[in-house]
């Protein structure tokens, strides 16, 4: 019967062992860990796994009379992890020389990410010392535990693979109490499986994800929606297959274009037909002005540009057209024409119904779009990020947090920023969560209507724009919200209480670069804690290096499947410069100073030149606008550095507060236990601070500001002491002569 059950399910369901299963046979203590989707997973593992391994069974799953029949011809026990109770028999097995086989989800979560991980399983694999394999269980389509229903046949067709990974160990955890030790041997265990999700991952370019996501969730299926209506999937392919073809006859292969456009369907299948036909968009920054297009034009080396005279129209651009003269300007309104009989029969006859045999041949290390940095604090740089890039962070963020086809995700940041380029866009057409793009972020009144209207369940945000939508909404406009994440600048703790307060909601901060596609860590419901931006994502590997003058933290060096290509230079348009850092090449030197904790959460304290060297100590400007806010949480503050006459350095506060003055400051650095030099030198204060689109503070735009005030102070200063002067010179020749 075990053979009959063997042949039965590799027909049915395809499956495929893949990795490395000869490992298995060759461990004294084995421990294989796997992730559940199904409670056919039980099955799969106890009769394609080598050694015919002993699995431990969440008695929940032996309520029906089929799995009880088919657990008869297979080794197992029936455990429950998350019980303490089962860790003596786990440990019998494992010491007697079984190769066991256990969940240590507990349950089967239907979800890519890795959820609760029980600490019985790694007490299991610590107190043993046995070897651990990594299996994980890839169901390419949804069902199999997953909210949508799928065909039976599409399951058949689409086959279950077993990727089995190398061994690891938890060979010892830091000395301390029982729970802490537990608890350190968990998280390297949840480390483990996150791991082993990233690394089964089969990567593909950009439009091959697209197609797959498709066939995966039907082209039925609305996915993408705005103000004009829902667009599903099949909608999307044509377009985009469509603009592709037109795109295609006045661009060259591997053509770097340009994608001057804002937050709509077309913009999505603007990107998703230069992709498929073997082009790399660039995503210009419209609202940078001339200044952020030019950079990217000249350093990428854009020939061609895509955009919309509506678009042009409405927003006012035309002198962004004049810094792109000399480029072929390619509008929208124009394409419809193009498309003629011949091109729609290709379409219909052809390239729907075979979608892959008409992509460009690509890897997935060749650029697949350059972003531009944000330039909040400095000049824009281009960014080229691989397909490998985007899909992995895509990965590694769907490991840490869990996304289905029944959440919907808005997503007003503006698509040239690599935190909505990725989290925004392509995480949902690849995982089948709705999307509702909207035009701005700017719009704090309508933001919480369209959530509330359109019932979304994951709200995308800077710190300032979910502050401002926090002051405009009604308690009950964000009731429907599962996540709400924030990214691109650091989330003030105000920010955070008053949305806890109000709607009930945590914010889960991320912190990412351009660079990294952009995110790098994420707190998430399972790894938070206030005042970090959770742990590492998976795959990417950290060093921090130690800085004079800074005590805590160092400068954050990373490497990792996510890392771009490199940068784009002005003085040599369309040659890449690679990531190297201090620690060797292939490593990107963030310049942001983080630290991290024994637990793995991260605490950026700042950029490296967000640093103010005063009386010999490193200062912090992120820590003097902390400062503020504590002083006065109601409004809002930025810091930046000037150098004074002397050679000096200084900090100048910007605040929106009339009221604030440095007494006030300096009673609040007292408070969070600050030194004085956490108080900012100068105050200005201002109607509102400048932010850039993507919900930054425009520091470079204050620092402007700060040194055209510079000089004015200081010639008042100056003509305040003359006028003193002359003032006494005038009162000593009006007194008396015996007075004098």
């Amino acid at each position: 019967m075990r053979a009959f059950l063997f042949f039965f399910l590799r027909t049915l369901f395809r499956v495929r062992l893949v990795g490395e299963p000869a490992a298995i046979t060759h461990g004294r203590r084995v421990l294989i860990v796997s992730n559940h989707r199904s409670r056919l997973d039980t099955l799969l593992l106890a009769l394609f796994l080598p050694r015919h391994p002993i699995v431990i069974v969440p008695p929940d799953e032996t309520k029906t009379r089929l799995m009880r029949w088919a657990l008869r011809w297979v080794p197992h026990e029936l455990l429950d992890v998350g019980s303490a109770a089962a860790l003596k028999p786990i440990l019998k097995l494992l010491r007697a020389g079984h190769p066991v086989v256990l969940f240590p989800e507990g349950r089967p979560t239907g979800s890519n990410a890795v959820m609760k991980v029980y600490p019985v399983p790694a007490l299991a694999a610590l107190r043993s010392g046995a070897e651990i394999f990594p299996v994980h269980i890839a169901y390419p389509v949804p069902g199999m535990g997953q909210p949508r229903r799928v065909p039976f046949l599409t399951r058949v067709r689409s086959g279950v693979t077993l990727h089995v990974l190398a061994a690891r160990r938890i060979d010892s955890v830091p000395a301390g109490s029982a729970r802490r030790r537990r608890a350190l041997a968990t998280l390297r265990l949840t480390t483990i499986m996150r791991d082993a999700a990233l690394e089964a991952n089969a990567f593909k370019p950009l439009f091959e994800c697209f197609i797959d996501a498709c066939a995966a969730h039907g082209r039925n299926t609305a996915i993408m929606e705005d103000a004009q209506g829902a667009h599903t999937y099949g909608e999307i392919l044509r377009a985009s297959m469509a603009l592709g073809r037109l795109l295609k006859r006045v661009t060259g292969d591997k053509e770097r274009v340009g994608v001057l456009l804002p937050n709509v369907p077309v913009t999505v299948e603007v990107v998703l037909g230069l992709s498929a036909t073997g082009r790399v968009a660039v995503m210009f920054n419209y609202s940078g002005g001339t200044t952020a297009v030019r950079v990217a034009r000249s350093a990428a080396g854009v020939r061609t540009v895509v955009t919309s005279r509506r678009f042009i129209e409405q927003a006012r651009l035309q002198p962004l057209l004049e810094a792109l003269a000399g480029c072929v300007i390619v509008y929208l309104e124009d394409l419809r024409s193009q498309f003629r009989l011949a091109d729609k029969l290709w379409l219909l006859a052809f390239a729907l119904r075979f979608p892959r045999r008409t992509l460009a041949a690509q890897s997935v290390l060749d650029p697949a779009v350059v972003l531009l940095t944000s330039g909040s604090d400095g000049e824009p740089k281009g960014v080229v990020l691989s397909h490998r890039a985007i899909v992995s962070n895509v990965v590694q963020i769907r490991t840490a947090i869990e996304f289905s086809p029944d959440d919907k995700i808005l997503n007003p940041l503006p698509l040239y920023h690599a935190y909505s380029f990725t989290a925004g866009m392509v995480l949902p057409l690849i995982t089948g969560t709705k999307l509702h793009l909207y035009i701005s972020p700017l719009h704090y009144r309508a933001i919480p209507e369209l959530v509330y209207r359109n019932d979304c369940t994951v709200l995308f945000g800077t710190g300032t724009f979910l502050s401002y939508y926090a002051a405009y909404a009604n308690p009950i406009d964000f009731s429907r919200l599962r996540y709400v994440i924030s990214g691109g600048e650091k989330l003030a703790s105000e920010v955070a209480r008053v949305w806890v307060e109000k709607f009930g909601l945590r914010i889960l901060e991320g912190y990412g670069c351009t660079e990294c596609a952009p995110v790098i860590s994420l707190a998430t419901p399972s790894a938070y804690r206030c005042g970090t931006v959770g742990r590492f994502l998976p795959g990417i590997e950290h060093r921090v290096e130690p800085v004079k003058g800074i005590e805590k933290g160092g400068v954050l060096h990373l490497r990792g499947p996510n890392l771009m290509l490199g940068h784009y230079l002005q003085d040599q348009p369309g040659v890449v410069e690679p990531c190297r850092s201090a620690i060797g090449p292939g490593w990107y030197d963030t310049g942001d100073i983080v630290e991290v904790d024994d637990d793995g959460f991260v605490i950026v304290h700042g950029r490296m030149r967000r640093f103010a060297k005063i009386a010999g100590e490193m200062v912090s400007l992120d820590h003097i606008e902390q400062v503020a806010r504590a002083a006065s949480p109601g409004h809002f503050h930025a810091a930046v550095l000037t150098v004074e006459e002397y050679g000096g350095e200084s900090t100048v506060l910007f605040t929106t507060d009339p009221a604030l003055d440095r007494i006030m400051l300096q009673k609040a650095a007292r408070a969070l236990g600050s030194r004085d030099l956490a108080v900012a030198r100068k105050i200005m204060r201002v109607r509102e601070l400048p932010v850039l689109r993507s919900g930054k503070t425009d520091y470079v735009r204050l620092g402007k500001m700060a040194e055209v005030q510079r000089p004015r102070q200081s010639e008042n200063i100056r003509l305040d002491a003359a006028s003193r002067v002359f003032q006494k010179e005038r009162e000593s020749v009006s007194q008396p002569s015996e007075i004098r």
